[in-house]
């Protein structure tokens, strides 16, 4: 059943928190009325709780991107809040400047992308270390676990290219979890990967995100993964609802 925008829980728990938030585009129309607006969404209002693996579904321009890109503060809404909460502190994501986001989500967030996004002049231990030097931390030790976890702790020299597409997504795992980030987003992780290796990148995933007590969200059209989810959200004309189970 949909959760009521009205009736967002709060506390301690709380971690990821969207206040009515709102997200249109402007794109160039076909006809001769020029541009036209898209509302993606439409003053949603939810709450993700500090540990849980939220999973979103929906149709492609549905908003789950979307939704990740104001949650990292890669991209910032039309309208209402995001909010992020640690401890006491409340901090407003979407009010932040252009370079506080950044460095926000240097400090709080891992994102793992559908297509890697790794360095391909760097090697597989570079990659993974990168995130560690953005925040100072001179020591590998954290990259070097990591990896060894995902079964690459002899691919270390090895650049992207000789790579599989299953250890590629597996670097990617690691890159976005080294800095040990509080929230942990994943858009379509095993959409670009067959049964086996998709198979493989999740549980890894999984396993080190519960350990470590991260919050993930992760965004996919793939129902299997949705039913391993604390909770289940569909995305669609504007909305984000909690639904008891995959559509």
């Amino acid at each position: 059943m949909p959760t009521s925008p009205d009736n967002i829980p709060q506390g301690p728990s709380v971690h990821i928190q969207l206040q009515k938030i709102t997200k249109k585009y402007t794109e160039a129309s076909t006809d001769k009325r020029g541009k036209k607006e898209l509302l993606v969404l439409d003053r949603v209002s939810q709450s993700f709780f500090r540990g849980e693996f939220i999973c979103v579904l929906g149709k492609s321009g549905s908003g789950k991107s979307t939704l990740l890109n104001l949650i990292s503060g890669i991209d910032i809404p039309s309208g209402g809040e995001v909010l992020f909460h640690e401890g006491n502190r409340v901090i407003s994501i979407s009010q932040l400047s252009e370079n506080d986001r950044t460095l926000f989500r240097r400090q709080h967030i891992g994102i793992v992308f559908q297509f890697f996004n790794l360095i391909p002049t760097l090697n597989v231990l570079e990659n993974v270390t990168l995130p560690l030097e953005l925040n100072n931390i001179v020591s590998p030790e954290a990259a070097l676990t990591l990896l060894d976890r995902m079964g690459l702790g002899d691919r270390l020299q090895t650049s992207p290219d000789k790579l599989s597409g299953g250890e590629q997504q597996r670097v990617a795992v690691a890159r976005a979890l080294a800095h040990d980030p509080s929230i942990v987003l994943a858009d379509e992780p095993t959409g670009n990967l067959d049964g086996e290796a998709g198979k493989l990148v999740l549980s890894l995933l999984l396993e080190s995100v519960r350990e470590a007590g991260h919050t993930l969200i992760l965004v996919t059209h793939d129902q299997e993964i949705a039913k391993s989810a604390d909770r289940i959200f569909f995305a669609g004309s504007g909305q984000l609802s909690q639904i008891d189970s995959p559509r």
